[in-house]
């Protein structure tokens, strides 16, 4: 667990048999980390950013954070991961994902656990009556959205659809969450709604296929499979004209047309504060309520919204429009910095000169 660098001053005295001078030592702390991420995709890989760069932040040279163990979509891979943490004892874990919490929750009851991108911990974990705070070793971040105005936004843009197909993987329990809560919101305004579930990715092409035929508008929740797949549900609804509702904005970037969504990277960035309580400030894991994205965006995909015709209200914003913004602001900044620079430069020639003359 904790790396102990002892610096140790010795003498010897010869007379009359070999003594040892008490030892004097420093002590200085490190800590390791490992991060299990149950797949590779932009939601994920950007909390897994966010979580390594405010840890790093916050902590400097005293955290040692493994290299990234990305469970290629499998959770009996995330066991092997989490076990491999266990063995080497690390000091705190990173679940990037559903699966891959709950494989750290069956691998350590001792280590503290942190979650991110996790949606519901109480549907994760098996928890009744889940009152925001898990206990025992467990804490972290929640990426759930409200679906009551992800249900809303669907309605604003079609107020006009009749069926809504509710597209998820069957093996992802937070999913199936996602689409019970939105379906019961959606049938209060009046949407027929079909749930199409698809086991994995195997299956997601025919069953995607199946949902477009059937629905006017389809819902697709914050999915890892989803997020992994987004080309094979574009190539699907896209040429049959059918838009799809994202729960987040990787997946809307990918196949959707619209979503209200949070930042990964922020939610990464909350959870590697949490870990710097928890190892730099000895803070109890266990009295540590699941923290919340702060802000939602109504969001929208450009492309497809234009090859749709779906013309959205003022309040969204395009997909990448704050980077490219962030980076006009930086280019322009940088391009005035060295204005200013050759200014000073052609100033303090100009004073030489005179100087000279």
């Amino acid at each position: 667990m904790k790396k102990q660098i002892l610096a140790t001053v010795l003498s010897a005295s010869m007379a009359v048999g070999m003594c040892v001078v008490p030892v004097s030592a420093e002590e200085a702390e490190t800590y390791t980390v490992g991060i299990c991420q149950l797949v590779q995709h932009e939601a994920l890989d950007a909390a897994t950013q966010g979580f390594i760069d405010a840890l790093t932040e916050e902590m400097g040279d005293q955290v040692e954070i493994l290299e990234v163990q990305n469970a290629q979509g499998d959770s009996n891979t995330c066991s092997t991961i989490i076990n491999d943490f266990v063995s080497k004892d690390v000091d705190l874990i990173l679940a990037n994902a559903t699966p891959a919490l709950q494989a750290a929750a069956a691998g350590t009851s001792e280590i503290p656990i942190l979650g991110t991108s996790v949606t519901e911990y109480g549907v994760a974990l098996g928890i009744d009556d889940f009152d925001g705070t898990v206990g025992g070793n467990i804490s972290g971040t929640s990426d759930l959205a409200p679906l009551d105005q992800q249900a809303a936004m669907l309605n604003e843009l079609f107020p006009d659809a009749k069926n809504v197909g509710l597209l998820y993987c069957s093996a992802e329990a937070n999913s199936q969450y996602q689409v019970d809560t939105v379906q019961a919101a959606l049938e209060e305004l009046g949407y027929t709604c079909t749930q199409y579930a698809f086991s994995d990715s195997n299956d997601l092409s025919s069953v995607t296929t199946t949902a477009a035929t059937e629905s006017d508008v389809i819902y697709v929740p914050t999915d890892n499979t989803v997020a992994s797949n987004t080309e094979i549900i574009n190539n699907i609804c896209l040429p049959a004209e059918v838009p799809v509702i994202a729960g987040e904005e990787g997946i809307c970037s990918g196949c959707g047309v619209a979503t209200l969504s949070i930042s990964y990277y922020d939610l990464g960035v909350a959870t590697g504060k949490m870990a710097a309580r928890i190892l730099g400030d000895g803070e109890d894991i266990s009295t540590m309520p699941i923290e919340y994205a702060p802000e939602f965006t109504k969001k929208y995909n450009a492309d497809i919204c234009a090859t749709l015709g779906i013309e959205v209200p003022e309040d969204y914003v395009a997909i990448g429009a704050e980077e490219e913004a962030a980076e006009e602001e930086t280019e322009e900044a940088a391009t005035e910095e060295a204005a200013t620079e050759e200014n000073a430069e052609e100033e303090a020639a100009e004073e030489t000169e005179e100087a000279a003359e």
